[in-house]
């Protein structure tokens, strides 16, 4: 893995997220608890809506467009046969880290 620092843990409010752009297109990162984070697409399949300004509540996020609601674990619409990419994410020293190699081999937008 090659993991990229993307900011500090504290840079991204409890239940919210912030986003990452990439060459391949933008990650929302997602932080739900004290120290825990998650990274997604940050598009909707339905009709694009910006996840990362979705409603996060317990590990999932709520598009704000029309309301389909994502496992932000394995990316499924919960009810609905939509899903999402994810990327591999963890917290080193405070630090939020993304696995480049994952990112670059996927199609994030």
């Amino acid at each position: 893995m090659n993991w990229i620092d993307i900011c500090a843990i504290d840079d991204i409010p409890l239940r919210g997220a912030r986003k990452l752009k990439t060459k391949m297109g933008c990650v929302a990162v997602f932080r739900t608890a004290e120290t825990e984070v998650f990274a997604v697409t940050d598009r909707c399949p339905h009709k694009g809506g910006p996840l990362s300004e979705g409603i996060v509540h317990g590990q999932s996020v709520t598009c704000p467009l029309h309301n389909w609601v994502f496992d932000l674990n394995t990316g499924h619409a919960q009810g609905e046969p939509g899903a999402i990419d994810t990327f591999p994410v963890r917290i080193e020293a405070g630090r939020v880290l993304i696995d480049g190699s994952e990112l670059a081999s996927r199609s994030a937008a």
